[in-house]
């Protein structure tokens, strides 16, 4: 297949649905300006939380045995979001470019350009160039990479760069065990660890965890402040860090530790290419930080991504 032919393939069947999903969510509100946004976003993000997402979660670990090849995905997308974390804590802390910004705005520019939007924007992506089991890449790097380093690392980031000590740090481990998913993940683990795997059960949490990511794409575009997408520079800056610097990291580091580079390190590579995730909208507002910078991260990544995938994939970083 030629790269012209998969990239429109792509568009057709990945960033098209994508994109009127966010559109739809963004729209929403100007056709039906009686929608309550705030409380919908609430209702609808504690539904993905507590409902959908571990559903998904438990289905895909119940049904995945881990090897050495899986796990190499988040030890890959882990370096790509730490190095990055370094390059863009000069770039806010020692460059011109986050001069005279306040540390609110530098902590959480440097957290939401480490961390991609992994499984929602992730997924469709997988999907299409390894097929519908290359779920797994995202679901382990997810919960063994994203999470932990986000409630550890970037919450170091957000109370001492940010806040400086004025937030009080919570409790990393309570906030993770609290969480449905975590424990969804868990048990889907020790189930097909333990040789307990039901397939009807998997079928139906597969069949429930299906409506995660079409209700959190509707979310992020009543997220993104659409009229207020002002392209100013510390957020191209980090948005050109996320969506370019990450995957080549990644890719750079997966030619070093894995040779022949697998269908997995490709799959990281994908994972490292995602905008910014919206975790660092909640991170902003949890913490007292730059909540606007944070939302103009998510957007311009979301927006910039159609543009920076094609071309990690002309670059032959994703095959």
């Amino acid at each position: 297949m030629s790269y012209f032919t998969q990239l429109f393939n792509l568009m057709v069947e990945v960033m098209l649905p994508l994109m009127l999903l966010v559109a739809v969510g963004g729209l929403w509100p100007r056709f039906f300006p009686d929608t309550p946004v705030e409380a919908a976003r609430s209702l609808l993000n504690r539904m993905v939380m507590y409902l959908f997402l571990p559903c998904i979660l438990f289905s895909v670990a119940s049904t995945t045995p881990i090897s050495g090849e899986l796990l190499s995905v988040p030890l890959l997308v882990g370096i790509g979001s730490l190095v990055s974390g370094a390059i863009l804590y000069v770039v806010m802390y020692l460059t011109p470019v986050g001069r005279g910004l306040p540390d609110t705005t530098r902590a959480i520019l440097v957290v939401g350009g480490m961390f991609g939007n992994t499984f929602n924007i992730g997924v469709p992506v997988l999907m299409f160039f390894f097929g519908r089991d290359a779920t797994r890449y995202a679901v382990f790097n997810d919960m063994l990479m994203t999470m932990p380093l986000v409630w550890s690392i970037g919450v170091w980031i957000c109370t001492r760069l940010g806040a400086h000590g004025k937030s009080d740090q919570p409790a990393v481990w309570r906030i993770m065990l609290s969480m449905p998913p975590i424990w969804a993940f868990i048990l889907g683990t020790a189930s097909q660890q333990l040789g307990l795997t039901y397939a009807p059960l998997t079928a139906a949490t597969w069949f429930i965890g299906q409506a995660t990511i079409p209700v959190t794409l509707f979310v992020l575009g009543m997220t993104i402040p659409w009229r207020n997408l002002t392209p100013r520079p510390e957020i191209m800056s980090a948005a050109l860090v996320k969506l370019v610097a990450t995957p080549l990291i990644v890719w750079l580091a997966a030619t070093v530790l894995y040779a022949p580079v697998g269908e997995a390190q490709y799959a990281a590579v994908v994972e490292a290419t995602t905008p910014a995730m919206v975790t660092t909208l909640l991170l902003a507002d949890r913490f007292r930080l730059d909540a606007k910078a944070a939302a103009l991260l998510i957007g311009w990544t979301t927006i910039l991504f159609w543009v920076t995938l094609p071309v990690i994939m002309a670059l032959g970083m994703i095959r």
